[in-house]
């Protein structure tokens, strides 16, 4: 019998920008509100960012945190994973300032340096809300997003020692996957592990089934019984990776942070809408999908009584 999916969902990110979709959660309001909905749904993980509720620009700052994640929390049980990828460009003191202030359950953690090209969506809009929009996006032509050993380190030793908080280890390439069985060996973080295979990212492991199927033999190979996987995949190649996923028996996430469409030429109203969509289709392969308690119990997390919001 195939374990309960566990659904995570990215509502708002920091890479699609505010003239991309009218449906792109911007204020803590917003995020509150968007979360909620996709839990109640059915998603059993929240991955959140903030951003500036003015320019809907990627913000680092723990008061917006504590704007939106307290509401959440109050008002349903998922799992509130907060990112450390924050947005493009920022220090890793400016990323991890949200997590640190918040000692979340679960934070998010890129598992290496990659170029993260996002330079091709200037090509879809001419005219833009905010000014920060199109440099934002041409910045990344010439940007590498660095993680390197040292701030591997440095962030599973401050949160993960110094907070209890688990790790999803977002993993866009194959050297990802051997770059955490290295922090593995060290000894800096134990099991379980939840490895999130990321696709479709410029820079990163192609959206070619491919890979999936490569990279998950990979995982399984290095982190057997101690891991749950999970797919990610940008753009068009969303639902069907998750759908994938499902049918291997691993977990999957959606949300506008990945993709801003719920099908070819059609945005996504809102985050639940993805979650309701994904859902009805893992159901339908025989699936049931993870409740929050089964999700912390099969991801070893501290609970939610363990948290500063």
């Amino acid at each position: 019998m195939a374990k309960p999916v566990i659904v995570t969902c990215a509502p708002t990110g920091g890479i699609h920008t505010p003239t991309m979709s009218p449906h792109l959660p911007v204020t803590p309001e917003e995020i509150a509100a968007s979360a909620i909905e996709a839990a109640q749904a059915g998603a059993a993980v929240i991955h959140l960012h903030a951003r500036d509720p003015e320019t809907g620009k990627p913000d680092p700052r723990p008061e917006l945190f504590q704007a939106f994640m307290p509401r959440i929390a109050d008002a349903c049980d998922a799992v509130l994973n907060v990112s450390t990828g924050g947005g493009l460009g920022m220090t890793r003191e400016e990323r991890l300032r949200a997590a640190v202030a918040t000692s979340p359950e679960m934070a998010s953690l890129n598992v290496g340096s990659l170029n993260f090209g996002i330079f091709p969506m200037l090509e879809k809009h001419s005219r833009w809300k905010h000014p920060w929009e199109p440099e934002f996006l041409e910045s990344t032509r010439d940007f590498v997003f660095k993680n390197t050993f040292a701030d591997l380190e440095y962030i599973v030793k401050e949160l993960g020692h110094g907070h209890g908080t688990k790790f999803e280890f977002e993993c866009y390439d194959l050297g990802h996957l051997y770059n955490l069985a290295w922090l593995i060996d060290q000894g800096w973080v134990e099991p379980p592990f939840f490895v999130q295979l990321v696709f479709g990212v410029l820079g990163g492991a192609g959206a070619d089934l491919a890979n999936l199927h490569h990279m998950h033999t990979i995982a399984d190979t290095l982190f057997g019984d101690d891991h749950e996987w999970s797919v990610l995949a940008a753009g068009r190649h969303q639902m069907p990776f998750a759908t994938q996923a499902a049918l291997l028996g691993g977990n999957l996430r959606v949300g506008l942070e990945d993709s801003l469409f719920i099908g070819r030429g059609e945005l996504a109203p809102s985050n639940a809408a993805q979650v309701t969509k994904i859902r009805g289709l893992v159901e339908s392969l025989g699936h049931e999908l993870a409740t929050p308690a089964q999700a912390r119990a099969r991801l070893g997390l501290k609970g939610g009584d363990h948290v500063r919001f």
